[in-house]
């Protein structure tokens, strides 16, 4: 497909990796003779590396066809994942590097993952957007605490840290975005 066809949310190969198309914009020079420019604002699949691409109206770019399959998490093997198809409980195993700062958000009985696939390859992870983790390691509750502002660090069972309310104590499941990491109340 040629630069100028390219729309946002398109996976595309280019200098032989994937990226999903971010954003796009779009310059024309005035004046005579000028050619029309494309700004590409890519993330590498996966990854999520961020990589800006200027190209003329007529270069070339392969489309690659990403397919999503949703999937809940089975078990841990080594450093590597493995994810079973929602449908037809075919196994994905995406290793360490694939799955990147996701792995702080891979719990057991959680819906709303799905394994990215190019070629029936499993290549990237999308996690949901909320996910539920236990407290397992945080100060204790200060006496008169209240739902201030506020806060103290509290390391969760897949072994991430975040910052909690004071009245957050071990032992209690909380929800976490996992878009900023941030603590979204108690579940």
């Amino acid at each position: 497909m040629k630069a100028f066809e390219v729309k946002r949310g398109n996976v595309v190969e280019y200098n032989g990796k994937v990226y999903q198309i971010r954003d796009i914009e779009r310059s024309a020079p005035q004046g005579r003779g000028g050619n029309v420019t494309y700004r590409f604002v890519m993330y590498s699949v996966p990854g999520a590396q961020k990589l800006d691409v200027s190209l003329r109206a007529d270069d070339d770019l392969k489309e690659t066809e990403l397919v999503r399959r949703a999937a809940n998490f089975s078990y841990k093997d080594g450093d590597a994942f493995v994810f079973m198809d929602n449908e037809d409980y075919t196994q994905y195993t995406l290793d360490a590097a694939s799955v990147g700062d996701a792995a702080g958000y891979v719990v057991e009985g959680i819906d709303g993952y799905y394994i990215q696939l190019i070629d029936d390859a499993p290549i990237g992870l999308q996690v949901p957007a909320t996910v539920t983790l236990q407290v397992v390691d945080t100060a204790p509750e200060l006496k008169g605490a209240s739902a201030t502002k506020r806060s103290k660090p509290a390391k969760l069972s897949t072994g991430i840290e975040i910052q909690v309310p004071e009245y957050i104590t071990s032992g209690e499941a909380v929800f976490v975005n996992t878009t900023t990491g941030e603590f979204s109340g108690r579940a």
